[in-house]
């Protein structure tokens, strides 16, 4: 079981930055993939980006040119930094953990989630 804590999340406008953090500890915390996702109200879960534990990164088309997802896994800490921010960024975003291969953007892969941090972006 992986615990994770996520930070960074807040209020901007369109165009800003935001930087999100994930702390994962527990067993198997340095050597499960790491994705985030995001739920907006009224929708869906979906992925945003994922990263293997050797570095392999997937983006969610919306994504791509915009956000970067990186680890440091010495700390067990995966990070998104999201530029350009838009309006339609706007949800609750989550870390999660899995040990799945390969890497995706299903939710389902994924067993470990944090409680999320809310990130909205005003027009």
């Amino acid at each position: 079981q992986v615990q994770l804590v996520e930070s960074g999340g807040g209020s901007v406008q369109a165009g800003g930055s935001l930087r999100l953090s994930c702390a994962a500890s527990g067993n198997n915390a340095r050597s499960a993939n790491r994705a985030w996702f995001r739920q907006a109200p009224g929708k869906e879960r979906e992925g945003v980006a994922a990263i293997s534990v050797y570095g392999t990164t997937l983006y969610a088309e919306s994504a791509k040119g915009r956000f970067t997802i990186s680890r440091d896994n010495t700390k067990a800490t995966v990070h998104l930094q999201m530029n350009s921010l838009e309006p339609q960024d706007t949800a609750l975003y989550y870390c999660a953990a899995g040990m799945q291969w390969p890497v995706t953007l299903i939710s389902s892969d994924y067993n470990n989630w944090g409680q999320g941090t809310q990130v909205t972006v005003s027009a």
